[in-house]
C-alpha cells in the first residue's frame, strides 16, 4: 500500500506583508549610497542608440584628448618659431677626458649645413637651422667643472651628455650625472666621440653597453647617436630642433636669463640675452651667482640687426628703447634680516636724582683732556713703565673692590703711592675700550701648536667614524665629568616626562638671531599671494623678448670671472631675499663618508652652510609639541631633515644636494619654512645599579656629588630594559643614590636620565666660485 501524504491547500497559506523598515526611506537610502550610482552590468545587453552614444562619446573625448595635447606642443615651441624666434639652448657636457664639447657643437653645426654665429670663442654658439626653420644656442663646457655644468643644465633646454668608446665615465662622471639628476634634468641627448670612428664590428656592443649605463641616470633614453656618423648626427640635430623640451618644475613661475653680453661700468652691471619662463618684473630682485642679490635699474630693447632683402647688405640696428622701470612704491629692497632693537628690551633707567648728581661727583681730574661736562670720565691707570696693554688688563686695582670711599680718599691714596713708588718708574695709560681689550686677548691668546700636536689632532678630528659607531650602539650616552659638577656642566638642560607630547615653549630663551629672521604667519597664503601680485604687475617683459637688463650696484668682479662657465641670471619672487628658518629633507649619499662645512645648492643659490640635522617626523606631521630629536651624525638609508639660516624659498624647488667638491654628499627636497620647529639635542646620563632589592635599587657613577643628586632629583629615571622610576634619597657624599622603579630591577640594567636641550641653527653665507685659470681641468677645490 502506497502512504498517503496530506497537503494543504496553497490559498491557505499565510503570506505576510514585508516589512518597511526606517532604512527603506529614499532619504535613508541616499544617505546609504553617499552619492554612488548603479552601474549597468555590462553583460546586459545594450541597445542600438546606447551603443551609438557610447562610441561617440568616446570619439569626442579622443579628439579632445588630441587637441589639447597639440595645444600644448604648439604653446612649449611658439616661442621657439619664427624668424626672431628665441633659440634652444643646448649644453654640451663631456663625462669623459678625452670628450670634447667643441667637437660635438661643431658636428651638430656641420650637419645642419649652417655656419655658427660664435660670440665668444669661450662663450655661447647660436647657430641658424634654416631647414628646421629654429635656431639653437649651444654651451660647450669644458670637463670637470662642476659648478659650470650645474648653472647651465639650470638654462638648458637640453642637454647633451658626451661619452666615449674608449675610456669609461670615472668618479667625477657619475657625481655630476647624480647630482643633475636630484637638480631636475631638462630633455637629455646623448653622444659619443673620440678622435677616431668606431671599429663596425665593436660599434654595436658599444653602443649597446653606453645606453645600458645612461639609462641608470635617465630612464627614458633609447638611443646613443654616433656623432661621427653623418646620418646620426643628423638626427641629433633633428632631435634638438623639433623635439619639445622636457618640463623641469621648479623653473615655473621664475624667470631667467642666459647671458650673451655683460658690461660693468661705475657699479652698474648690464647683461644682454632673451628672457625665458614667465615674464620678467622690473620689481624684483635679480639673483647673480656667487654674488647675491641685485635691483633692477631698467630693462632695455636689444634686437638683433636685421638683414636686408638684397641680402649683400648690412644688417639694420634698432635703436634701443625703454621696456620697464622699477616702482619705487613697490619694488623689493635689499633688507635680509631685521634689525634687533635692543632698546626694546626691559631696561632699569637711572632715577633724576642719579642723573642730576652724577656731574657733581666726577672728579675733574680723572676726565680726559677732550671730555666734556657730563661725558663718562676717562680713567688714567698709573703702571709700571714698560708695562703692555695685555697686562694692564690683568692687573686690578684696590680701589676697584672698595666701595663706600670718596674721592678725596682715593687721591689722597694715590699721591701717596706715587711718592712711595721712588724704585719704580710709573707711567700713565689710560684704559682703551672693551672691544680693543677683547682684540687684544683674542691675538695674545692664540699659540702655534707643534707639528706633531698639530697632527695628533687632526687626527683626532678626523677620527669620526668611530664615534659615528660608537653614537649609533650608545645613541646620546656621556659620562658625567668628574672635575665639574653635574648642575653646571648641564644647567642648559631639562628633564621631560614624555618627549612626544610635554609642552615646550618656542618662543623661550631665543638666541639674537631669531630676531633677525621673518617668520610667516601662513607660508601657503603668503605663497599664493606672490604668485598673484606677479601676474598683476605691470613693469614686465614678455618672455622671448631679447633685452639688456641694467643691476645697481654690482661689484667690478662679475666681469672678471671664467669666460666658459656661463652666466645664468634668475628672477627672485617677492620676499625671496629675506632670511628665515628653512628645513630640508635630505637622504646622505651611499658613496660619501666624510662629511664637511656643505656646499647647498638650492633652486638658483649657492649656499655654504654648517646645518644641525633632526629626525624627521613619520608621515610628515609636527607631532604634539612640534619636537624633534637632533642628530649628532647623517646616517646612510635615513630620512633627514637638515635646518639652516638662509633666504626664503617659494615653489616647488629642486632636489637640493649639498655638494662638498667633488663629492655628493647628499640629496632631497624643501620641506617648509616652520620657526616654530624645536630641535632638543638629547644627552643620556647613565648609572650602576650597585645594589638592588625588588623594585628598590641603589645607584651609582650618575653623579659624583649629593648636591648633584638633589638637583636631578625631580627628572624621571628609566631602564634600558623598559622600567621607570624615580630619585628617592641621596647615600653619601660621592653622588649614590636611592631609586624606586615600577617593576623589578635586573641587576645587569642599566639606569639612565634623559636631559634635553634646544639647538639652533646656524646663519649661511653666499658660497662662491673659486677662481680658477681658464682652460683648467682640475676640479676646483
Amino acid at each position: 500500500m502506497t502512504e498517503v501524504v496530506h497537503h494543504h491547500r496553497s490559498s491557505l497559506k499565510q503570506k505576510n506583508k514585508s516589512f518597511k523598515s526606517r532604512h527603506a526611506t529614499k532619504s535613508s537610502l541616499k544617505e546609504a549610497s553617499k552619492g554612488r550610482v548603479t552601474r549597468q552590468s555590462p553583460k546586459a545587453a545594450p541597445t542600438a542608440n546606447t551603443t551609438a552614444q557610447s562610441r561617440l562619446n568616446r570619439r569626442n573625448t579622443s579628439k579632445q584628448a588630441q587637441i589639447k595635447k597639440r595645444q600644448a606642443l604648439v604653446s612649449a615651441t611658439r616661442i621657439f618659431s619664427g624668424v626672431d624666434g628665441t633659440p634652444r639652448i643646448v649644453a654640451i657636457v663631456p663625462l669623459t677626458e678625452d670628450a670634447s664639447s667643441k667637437k660635438v657643437a661643431t658636428a651638430l653645426t656641420s650637419a645642419l649645413d649652417s655656419s655658427a654665429d660664435i660670440s665668444s670663442e669661450e662663450g655661447t654658439w647660436r647657430v641658424r637651422a634654416e631647414r628646421f626653420k629654429t635656431s639653437l644656442q649651444f654651451i660647450p663646457l669644458p670637463y670637470k667643472r662642476l659648478y659650470a655644468a650645474l648653472d647651465a643644465c639650470k638654462a638648458a633646454d637640453y642637454v647633451v651628455f658626451v661619452l666615449s668608446p674608449n675610456v669609461e665615465v670615472d668618479v667625477w662622471g657619475d657625481t655630476l650625472l647624480r647630482t643633475l639628476q636630484a637638480q631636475g634634468l631638462p630633455q637629455a641627448v646623448t653622444v659619443v666621440s673620440s678622435d677616431a670612428p668606431m671599429e663596425p664590428k665593436e660599434k654595436p656592443a658599444i653602443l649597446k653597453s653606453l645606453l645600458s649605463f645612461i639609462q641608470y641616470f635617465v630612464p627614458g633614453h633609447s638611443r646613443v647617436f654616433d656623432i661621427h656618423t653623418s646620418a646620426d648626427a643628423l638626427n641629433a640635430a633633428r632631435t634638438l630642433c623639433e623635439g619639445r623640451p622636457a618640463d623641469v618644475k621648479w623653473r615655473d613661475g621664475r624667470s631667467y636669463i642666459l647671458t650673451e653680453e655683460a658690461h660693468w661700468q661705475d657699479g652698474t652691471f648690464s647683461i644682454t640675452g632673451v628672457v625665458r619662463g614667465t615674464a620678467l618684473s622690473a620689481n624684483r630682485l635679480i639673483h647673480v651667482p656667487n654674488y647675491g642679490d641685485f635691483q633692477i635699474s631698467k630693462i632695455m630693447t636689444a634686437s638683433l640687426p636685421r638683414q636686408s632683402r638684397a641680402g649683400n647688405a648690412e644688417g639694420m640696428e634698432i635703436e634701443p628703447a625703454v621696456l620697464a622701470e622699477p616702482d619705487s612704491s613697490s619694488a623689493d629692497s635689499l633688507v635680509s634680516s631685521n634689525d634687533p632693537d635692543d632698546m626694546a628690551n626691559e631696561q632699569t633707567w637711572p632715577t633724576e636724582e642719579e642723573i642730576r648728581s652724577a656731574p657733581a661727583n666726577t672728579n675733574p681730574s680723572d676726565l680726559g683732556p677732550d671730555a666734556k661736562e657730563g661725558t663718562t670720565p676717562r680713567r688714567v691707570r698709573k703702571l709700571p713703565k714698560g708695562t703692555s696693554e695685555y697686562q694692564a688688563a690683568w692687573i686690578i686695582d684696590e680701589s676697584d673692590d672698595e666701595e663706600g670711599e670718596n674721592v678725596e680718599s682715593d687721591k689722597e691714596n694715590d699721591e701717596t703711592a706715587v711718592e712711595n713708588a721712588e724704585d719704580a718708574e710709573m707711567v700713565e695709560v689710560a684704559e682703551e675700550d672693551h672691544e680693543m681689550e677683547s682684540e687684544s686677548r683674542k691675538s695674545v691668546a692664540f699659540e702655534d701648536l707643534e707639528e706633531e700636536e698639530e697632527g695628533r689632532q687632526l687626527k683626532s678630528w678626523r677620527d669620526r667614524k668611530r664615534e659615528e659607531e660608537d653614537d649609533l650602539a650608545f645613541p646620546d650616552e656621556i659620562d658625567t665629568p668628574l672635575d665639574v659638577p653635574a648642575r653646571t656642566r648641564f644647567a642648559r638642560y631639562r628633564g621631560l616626562r614624555s618627549f612626544r607630547t610635554s609642552p615646550w615653549d618656542p618662543y623661550e630663551n631665543l638666541p639674537r638671531d631669531y630676531a633677525r629672521i621673518f617668520q610667516f604667519e601662513d607660508y601657503k597664503r603668503t605663497e599664493r599671494a606672490v604668485r598673484k601680485r606677479g601676474e598683476q604687475d605691470l613693469a614686465v617683459v614678455e618672455p622671448g623678448t631679447r633685452v639688456t637688463v641694467y643691476l645697481k650696484d654690482v661689484p667690478e668682479g662679475v666681469v672678471q670671472r671664467d669666460g666658459s662657465a656661463p652666466l645664468v641670471l634668475f628672477s627672485l619672487l617677492q620676499h625671496e631675499h629675506k632670511k628665515t628658518v628653512l628645513n630640508f629633507t635630505v637622504q646622505r649619499n651611499t658613496e660619501y663618508d666624510d662629511p664637511d662645512p656643505l656646499i647647498l645648492c638650492v633652486g638658483p643659490r649657492r649656499l655654504q652652510i654648517n646645518p644641525i640635522y633632526s629626525q624627521h617626523t613619520r608621515g610628515g606631521g609636527k607631532g604634539a609639541n612640534n619636537v624633534h630629536k637632533f642628530e649628532r651624525y647623517l646616517r646612510h638609508g635615513v630620512t633627514s631633515v637638515a635646518t639652516i639660516y638662509a633666504p626664503v624659498v617659494f615653489g616647488a624647488q629642486p632636489y637640493t644636494q649639498s655638494v662638498a667638491a667633488p663629492h655628493l654628499v647628499a640629496m632631497g627636497t624643501f620641506l617648509h619654512p616652520d620657526t616654530t620647529r624645536i630641535i632638543a639635542k638629547r644627552i643620556i646620563l647613565t648609572g650602576h645599579p650597585f645594589k638592588v632589592h625588588k623594585k628598590t635599587a641603589t645607584v651609582r657613577y650618575m653623579f659624583f656629588n649629593a648636591d648633584d643628586v638633589n638637583y636631578f632629583k625631580p627628572i624621571q629615571l628609566h631602564t634600558k630594559h623598559g622600567r621607570t622610576g624615580h630619585i628617592r634619597d641621596s647615600l653619601g657624599t660621592h653622588g649614590y643614590f636611592k631609586a624606586y622603579f615600577d617593576g623589578p630591577i635586573n641587576q645587569m640594567d642599566t639606569i639612565c636620565m634623559s636631559l634635553y636641550k634646544r639647538v639652533f641653527p646656524k646663519w649661511s653665507d653666499i658660497w662662491k666660485e673659486p677662481p680658477t685659470s681658464p682652460g683648467s681641468d682640475a676640479m676646483e677645490e
